[in-house]
């Protein structure tokens, strides 16, 4: 039995790997403990894993007026974990990130532990939980010198969904009313967006789809805004104007139909792009850790992205999109440094990983 959890850009690498476990051991039993409320519970309930919810909130970088609240909120989500592992028993713990891993973690202290580090830099709370991990599996082997046990870390690669990789570019672009006449740019910002990234867009659409059809995926917090824009576009612009809050199993059509994304520098950019061999402009967000700054270097480094400041956005989106697309040599340097980085292989890897883990006896 494994229990497992991941929040933010840890949900879909935990999806992936518990999908490769369940091919590999369908006899198998997985609970998902997560945050309470939120799209995570959606995603886990589409891929029919039971699921349990427990209070959680983050310590670092909160203000003093949150604090005591949070500190509260992580000592019932300490109790409740400690009623969930007595109920389920589990034989492995598989986590991906977030602080509502902590509670688990250290309720869990005597099961075996995987832990996942979706990002070339962790977070305080990755390193948090890195503590009380068995294993630790990593993106890059960048990440190896951000832990002091290097024995116990493996480089798998991100794991990506299976699904994503179902679609060639004629099917996805037929999926997606896509047509051959012009290059096909996505911007996307995730399940909640990103508003910067909306807002540019929305402010250069005109010059864009002059040259290009704009697959957008603006999230659920700017959906009315980015839905009105559509809706107002002319019936010829309309036809290059595909607008939606978010995509679930189509989102591997998108990536598989686009030429070039436009995108935040999430830990899923260096696992999806590289699978697909998606050149890409990446624009960090600038008001959280450095994160994304570091994966988007990583990608850039490698000739495999450019990035784009988010202050920088406005005055330099369109320019930046039209000089890759019109540059089909550079782009295809670009996605063959993507492909490069692909592990298409990594949820099986570290599957393999929590099964090893699974099958160990502790006193």
């Amino acid at each position: 039995m494994i229990c497992a959890g991941g929040t933010g850009g840890g949900v879909y690498p935990a999806l992936a790997v518990l999908d490769a476990f369940r091919a590999e051991h369908p006899a198998s039993e997985i609970l998902w403990v997560g945050g309470e409320g939120g799209m995570e519970e959606t995603l886990v309930k589409r891929m029919s894993i039971p699921f349990r919810a427990i209070p959680a909130a983050g310590v670092h970088g909160v203000g003093l007026r949150a604090l005591p609240g949070n500190l509260g909120k992580l000592a019932r989500g300490f109790a409740a974990s400690r009623r969930i592992l007595r109920e389920f028993r589990p034989d492995a713990l598989f986590f991906t990130g977030g602080y509502l891993a902590a509670p688990m973690a250290l309720a869990g202290m005597n099961i075996p532990t995987l832990l996942y580090v979706p990002d070339i830099e962790p977070a305080l709370a990755l390193r948090t939980i890195a503590r009380f991990a068995d294993r630790i599996t990593v993106t890059a082997s960048e990440s190896k010198s951000h832990f002091p046990s290097r024995a116990r870390v493996v480089e798998t690669g991100y794991p990506v969904r299976a699904d994503l990789l179902k679609w060639d570019r004629a099917s996805a672009r037929k999926a997606l009313n896509l047509h051959d006449e012009k290059p096909v740019l996505l911007v996307t910002g995730g399940s909640r967006g990103a508003r910067s990234i909306n807002r540019a867009a929305l402010a250069s659409l005109p010059s864009l789809l002059e040259i290009a059809q704009v697959i957008h995926v603006s999230g659920q917090l700017d959906w009315p805004t980015v839905e009105a824009a559509a809706n107002s576009q002319s019936r010829e612009m309309r036809r290059d104007y595909h607008a939606y809050p978010y995509l679930y199993e189509e989102m591997g059509a998108a990536l598989s139909a686009s030429d070039l994304v436009v995108s935040r520098a999430g830990a899923s950019s260096l696992g999806e792009y590289p699978l697909l061999g998606l050149p890409a402009v990446l624009v960090p967000y600038p008001h959280a850790w450095r994160y994304q700054k570091v994966n988007a270097d990583h990608l850039a480094s490698r000739g495999a992205a450019v990035v784009l400041e988010d202050h920088r956005l406005k005055e330099e989106l369109f320019d930046r999109v039209q000089s890759l697309l019109n540059d089909t040599v550079k782009r295809e340097g670009m996605r063959k440094a993507m492909r490069a980085l692909a592990h298409p292989q990594a949820a099986r890897q570290i599957a393999q990983q929590l099964f090893e883990l699974a099958k160990e006896v502790r006193p």
